[in-house]
């Protein structure tokens, strides 16, 4: 019996550590598959898989939430990965800290396989948890690994693997699978020669890696292109520029380093001439069929070639295996296009200079409609490389953008994409969007898709040619100061304007019904412009604002306001102090606008107490349409206000029906700006300005962003289908602060709104 005793209490003492293991590795490096491997194969001890992507019941979570699922984990006695990222020290702090007891010991498994694997498998994937695929994760990897920092042994680990191939990988998997539950694995750096190595290397850097100076001269030969594609020669670069990588960066390539490459002609100049660098115009994150998206690219070249004197095109890819880099190489080969003057890079579009010796004072984004960063792709390395000034710079020249337009905008000096790269200006330009999972989707329409993505070329080398026609008149040499030398004027006129002709576009393709009353909207320009400047006239003498710039479209109202004569088709009503019209886009079944017809009121931040009168006569004209809706369905109930910040210019209230059954209420933003703060009762403002005479406001743009929520019931919705689909049938109350203070406006037979 004595000697049971003692078994069983070895048995205790010889209880198993629990071990956490923190997974290091870009997107697509195979962390999740790693986690699967292991907890499929292993039966002796327990594993759970902490996941950033789905900790928060399937859904994105935060850090503290998988601190505290491992922590509980671990507590258990169980053993846990760490399915994130963690690419830099600061990420993986925290969870090193989970090996405090001494019952538990920390490693990390690195995945270091090759971006370019990396970069193919996050591409190809399709329902990731995280919904990093498709075009922008190329992006995202490549700028991850820039930024990576390999684990060290000091950081608190008890035990790295560093994989660098797929039997690597394996070999990590079979060592786990195997542990039993009083099984430890070996401390110390496994797998990697030099701890200290430099990190994995991005897209740029696996184009070519060379072993040594024997074998550079091969590097040329070993990249697939056309006849007319070679790698720059590195050679020096001198004052004038040669086609050819600078010594550093012939250094780099032969250690491993980034290498670009370009079908550049043999007698091109990578420092003179204005050049313009552009990507492919919504074949990426848009999906735009790149055979047709290659043809309207060759057709615009030739027929901007004449326009642009000297000046040079650069289509830009990442990839230098990209398929629209191939096709359009390739018909610009058959249309005998000079290749010195029109020519395909490989490299960001962002490093093109510093990383590759190609000059280029301008360069084009592939920009989203509101013209704000992030959304990944070529939108956010550019708006990520430029710094908030050009954030700043983008919002002083437009608000947004229609599909098939583009701005252009003169980059501040401050900027690092100006002081860098030398870049002068950035246009942006908006194309057509095939995704289905994308505001404006075309639904496969290449008619109308054609259309527009030649429009956006047009406005996008109508932009540059005005740049170059200010540079020829500027004194030699000037590239470097064209963006300070370019006269206000022109910088405003010529590269602003000209490249709003065609914003009836996302008129006729939402509905080509009212495409002839959006046509009307285009007698802004005339009315908006300083008849001597060619300037839009935004000083407070013609009702502008001080403190916002806005867009060339989004004076339509305005003009609508102050010219109601000309658009009598358009508007439903009108009066000494107000319009009433449809709106546009309606977001429900019933969705008027009711505008201000003083000149200076551009949004609810220029109202003040004097305006109290006006304010009150938007509301009763407001009551009095509502009263006309309800007599035809006293089923809906209705809403009245503004919002804090809004798109269009001149202040105009909204009379909108709260069943929200509109096919053009399509994304989080559209829900949220009627749904959240952002958008101020109609009552509450009159209140507001009689009592302090002026509307309190808080504008904050996360707002738009918050979470999908019934307006009814206020449960929360993953996405704008699902919120359409519950909010049809949802007949819960009101929430009490609707039902206050006449917010909410319904037929006094319908009961359904409240208690």
């Amino acid at each position: 019996m004595d000697m049971d005793i003692d078994e069983k209490a070895k048995g205790e003492e010889k209880q198993g550590k629990s071990v956490a293991v923190i997974l290091v590795g870009a997107p697509g490096s195979g962390k999740s598959t790693f986690c699967e491997h292991v907890m499929r194969s292993s039966s002796a001890r327990p594993w759970v898989r902490v996941c950033q992507d789905t900790i928060k019941n399937g859904k994105a979570g935060t850090k503290a939430q998988c601190i505290e699922s491992a922590m509980n984990a671990l507590k258990d006695g169980k053993s846990v990965f760490i399915d994130r990222c963690n690419m830099e020290k600061e990420q993986r702090d925290e969870f090193v800290k989970l090996g405090g007891s001494a019952q538990v010991d920390v490693h990390a498994v690195v995945l270091d396989l090759p971006a370019k694997l990396c970069i193919s498998r996050s591409v190809k994937r399709t329902g990731h948890e995280g919904n990093l695929q498709g075009g922008r994760a190329a992006v995202v990897v490549n700028r991850m690994l820039q930024k990576k920092e390999l684990p060290k042994l000091s950081e608190g680990f008890a035990r790295i693997t560093c994989c660098q191939s797929e039997s690597d990988v394996q070999s990590a998997v079979d060592a786990y699978s195997g542990l039993g539950p009083l099984d430890t694995l070996p401390s110390g750096y496994f797998g990697q020669k030099n701890a200290g190595a430099k990190v994995q290397l991005g897209i740029m850097r696996f184009l070519k890696k060379t072993d040594g100076p024997a074998n550079s001269e091969s590097t040329s030969k070993s990249v697939p292109d056309s006849n007319a594609s070679r790698i720059i020669e590195e050679k020096e670069t001198s004052s004038k520029g040669t086609g050819s990588l600078s010594e550093n960066s012939r250094k780099e390539s032969k250690e491993g380093g980034e290498l670009f490459v370009g079908s550049v002609g043999g007698d091109v100049s990578l420092n003179d001439s204005p050049t313009l660098a552009f990507p492919s115009i919504s074949t990426a994150d848009f999906q735009f069929d790149i055979e047709k998206a290659s043809d309207i690219i060759v057709e615009k070249v030739i027929e901007f070639f004449n326009k642009l004197g000297n000046a040079r095109l650069v289509l830009v890819d990442l990839s230098h295996k990209s398929k629209i880099l191939s096709l359009v190489r390739a018909k610009a080969s058959e249309k005998n296009i000079n290749s010195n003057k029109f020519f395909t890079f490989v490299g960001d579009i962002t490093r093109l200079h510093s990383g590759g010796g190609l000059h280029c004072n301008v360069i084009a984004n592939a920009a989203n409609w509101r013209l704000k960063p992030g959304g990944g792709g070529v939108n956010a390395a550019i708006f990520s490389a430029g710094g908030p000034s050009l954030e700043v710079a983008t919002k002083e020249q437009a608000q947004s953008l229609y599909p098939g337009s583009a701005v252009v905008v003169p980059l501040p000096s401050i900027s690092p994409l100006f002081s860098r790269e030398g870049v002068t200006h950035v246009i942006h330009v908006v194309g057509p969007n095939m995704n289905p999972h994308r505001p404006n989707c075309l639904n496969n329409d290449y008619s109308k898709g054609c259309k527009v993505l030649r429009e956006a070329y047009t406005s996008l080398f109508e932009g540059f040619a005005t740049i170059v026609r200010t540079q020829a008149k500027s004194p030699k040499g000037s590239i470097e100061n064209l963006q300070a030398k370019l006269p206000k004027s022109q910088e405003h006129s010529d590269a602003s304007r000209n490249h709003f002709t065609n914003s009836d576009q996302k008129t006729k393709r939402e509905d080509p019904h009212k495409y002839e009353r959006s046509k009307r909207s285009k007698a802004y320009q005339d009315d908006t412009e300083d008849s001597n400047t060619g300037k839009p006239n935004l000083s407070n003498k013609s009702g502008g604002s001080r403190t916002k710039s806005w867009g060339s479209w989004a004076q339509a109202l305005y003009n609508t306001a102050m010219h109601p004569e000309k658009h009598k088709d358009a508007v439903l009503e009108i009066s000494d102090d107000v319009v009433v019209l449809n709106d546009l886009y309606p977001k429900a079944k019933r969705h008027v606008l009711v505008v201000a017809r003083c000149a200076g009121l551009d949004r609810l931040s220029d109202v003040h107490k004097e305006h109290l009168p006006l304010l009150r006569t938007m509301h009763e004209v407001g009551l009095k349409w509502v009263e006309k809706f309800l007599h035809d369905d006293s089923s809906l109930v209705f809403r009245l206000g503004y919002h804090l910040d809004p798109s269009m210019r001149q202040l105009h209230l909204h009379v909108i029906s709260q069943d929200f059954d509109s096919t053009y209420l399509k994304n989080k933003k559209h829900w949220n700006s009627f749904n959240t703060a952002f958008f101020r009762d109609s009552v509450d403002v009159v209140e507001e300005v009689s009592s302090d005479g002026k509307a309190k406001l808080k504008e904050d743009d996360s707002m738009l962003s918050m979470e999908l929520r019934c307006h009814r019931c206020r449960s929360a919705h993953p996405n704008i289908p699902r919120l359409k689909s519950h909010i049809t049938n949802c007949r819960a109350t009101f929430p009490s602060t609707l039902l206050q203070n006449g917010r909410l406006v319904h037929a006094p037979s319908n009961v359904s709104i409240g208690p």
